[in-house]
């Protein structure tokens, strides 16, 4: 069976699941899992991500940078009509060598990649999956996660 194939299925299981049982088994997989896993070898995320930007994120990032708000939004920012804002390259300008220049004042979106740490996976199956095959800690943790269901 191809990946889509199985992850396919696997989506199929997880939502007939608990999803309190599935947040348990994320949440210690993630604990498993994540401490093994060096974001700096990677980068895919900071590669490939569009991120959102929350006014009091931008402006606290600003004034790490030393920037006036005008400078910092014309740099780094693209804004839509309805005052959303996000970052405005591919990949992000902050990425130096798979590394985040600015890791002390990342944005939220940032830090809480790839969420495995949060409730509500069974919710945010559409998105975990969509990133299976950019981030290793997603990767790893369906896939235990297949191999965990197929046992019970």
């Amino acid at each position: 069976m191809d990946r889509e194939a199985e992850n396919d299925l696997f989506a199929h299981n997880v939502k007939e699941m608990d999803p309190l049982v599935i947040d348990q088994m994320v949440h210690k997989l993630n604990q498993d899992i994540s401490p093994r896993i060096d974001c700096t070898v990677c980068g895919n995320c900071c590669k490939t991500l569009l991120i959102n930007v929350e006014e009091g994120e931008a402006n606290r990032l600003t004034n790490h940078l030393a920037l006036s708000r005008t400078d910092f939004d014309h740099q780094y920012l693209e804004k839509g009509s309805n005052g959303m804002m996000i970052m405005n390259a591919i990949p992000c300008s902050f990425l130096t060598e798979k590394k985040c220049s600015v890791y002390e004042f990342r944005f939220d979106g940032c830090r809480e990649f790839p969420a495995m740490h949060l409730p509500g996976f069974s919710k945010r199956l559409f998105t975990t999956l969509m990133h299976y095959g950019r981030c290793p800690i997603i990767f790893n943790i369906v896939e235990a996660m297949k191999e965990q269901m197929s046992d019970v």
